[in-house]
């Protein structure tokens, strides 16, 4: 069989909801894959815990981390937002937890069960599946009518929905040929750049911590005295620099302030305690253990994981005071550390680290209450193609969610209209 009411390119997140939605409703549908098999970059997400979405249900609310892009997606999210996602996947027999910062994970902590979940909707509902197919050439050859070209054979269908993702994860088959493919039909593209990456710097004492993470700590950055980010969530140091949520969500604003100068950071480990408080609630550490040495009364007093970090901006001489001799200057002075560390940015990871891709198809491009593009009314895009930005947290899978729960309904509604 060559002929479909409609082809799917891509086998991801986006790309298996649009095939299942689109034949849960009768439709003849071909899901094509280059990969040897389904979600691969689904299977990184969430640390291989795959965070499926945000449990924000208020869709207003949920949208505000689409920044600027919020308003042009309203309409597929009135149709399929948070709340229907945890009602499809737990009608597929996978519940979801929700954890910190309000990100929602199937219950079993497995990317894969949500792979084999999507799997059996595919089965279910009689989606042919071909995996290992590369697709060469696009055709929009009529309102009626694409035809899409493999090494293999040739196939036709009514609509076709792209769904191959952006350029991030390229060792996950990202290599761009969605983009290449709207290029060619004569789509105007925003550049494509690496969005929700870890950072680069260049202290080492963060370096000599990597692997070490804080639950919650304030990250501000600055640049010119001004500045322009601050967020509280969890931060993972690497050997490279810094990552983990809060960290992730900086990096776009980030690369663009690289562009005009130099960007400083801060790490606040008790974003909640002001500095008076703080330098109290140490005073009493310090009025029970006088006579220890402040190495061995850090972690007294800081957060989880973090007397390391202390040290490595305490001297030697410092750590090695006894309580009862530190200063009050100097115990203020540490308050100020423990409130403000500095580290210096130099730069951003690539596309090998990058969540998602920031560039692609301008949403004005698109009906966005069908994901229908306006020239080919019978082609429709969705996910990571789509230019925009989000933060990280599940953001990114529940726009892969929506758009295709939305387009892939259409498609099939698409390929019912009379000829």
């Amino acid at each position: 069989m060559t002929d479909f009411d409609v082809i799917v390119i891509g086998g991801g997140p986006a790309g298996m909801m649009a095939a299942g939605r689109a034949a849960e409703w009768g439709a003849r549908v071909l899901l094509l894959e280059k990969n040897a098999s389904l979600g691969e970059k689904l299977k990184l997400t969430g640390g291989g815990r795959c965070n499926i979405t945000n449990a924000e249900f208020n869709t207003r609310t949920f949208l505000s981390a689409f920044g600027e892009y919020k308003k042009f997606l309203f309409s597929p999210f009135s149709r399929f937002a948070v709340q229907e996602t945890f009602d499809f996947f737990s009608d597929l027999g996978l519940p979801l937890k929700i954890e910190d910062q309000k990100r929602a994970f199937p219950a079993t902590e497995k990317a894969g069960d949500v792979i084999s979940s999507l799997e059996n909707l595919l089965s279910q509902n009689g989606v042919t599946v071909k995996t290992r197919s590369e697709v060469e050439t696009i055709l929009v050859q009529s309102p009626q009518k694409v035809l899409v070209k493999t090494a293999q054979q040739d196939f036709t269908a009514t609509a076709l929905v792209l769904a191959t993702g952006g350029l991030a994860y390229p060792k996950t088959g990202s290599s761009g040929d969605g983009l290449r493919w709207l290029k060619e039909l004569g789509f105007s593209l925003h550049h494509s750049e690496p969005d929700l990456v870890p950072l680069c710097v260049k202290e080492s004492w963060i370096k000599d911590l990597s692997g070490t993470s804080i639950e919650k700590a304030k990250i501000k950055f600055t640049t010119s005295n001004q500045t322009f980010f601050s967020e509280i969530g969890s931060i993972l140091f690497t050997h490279f620099g810094l990552s983990g949520p809060v960290v992730l969500n900086s990096s776009n604003q980030v690369k663009k302030r690289l562009k005009e100068g130099p960007v400083l950071g801060s790490i606040d480990l008790f974003p909640d305690t002001d500095f008076a408080l703080l330098d109290q609630q140490i005073l009493d550490v310090f009025n029970l253990n006088k006579n220890k040495l402040l190495q061995n009364v850090l972690g007294f007093f800081l957060p989880k994981g973090s007397a390391n970090i202390l040290r490595h901006h305490l001297s030697e001489g410092m750590l090695n005071k006894q309580i009862h001799t530190i200063r009050q200057e100097e115990r203020k002075e540490m308050v100020k550390k423990i409130k403000a560390l500095p580290f210096t940015v130099t730069g951003t990871k690539g596309y090998d680290w990058a969540i998602v891709s920031h560039g692609g198809l301008d949403l004005k491009a698109l009906e966005m209450k069908t994901m229908a593009t306006r020239k080919y009314p019978n082609l429709f895009v969705v996910g990571d193609l789509l230019h925009l930005t989000r933060s990280s947290g599940g953001f990114s899978l529940q726009l892969c969610w929506t758009t295709g729960w939305v387009a892939g309904e259409e498609a099939f509604y698409k390929s019912q209209q009379p000829s």
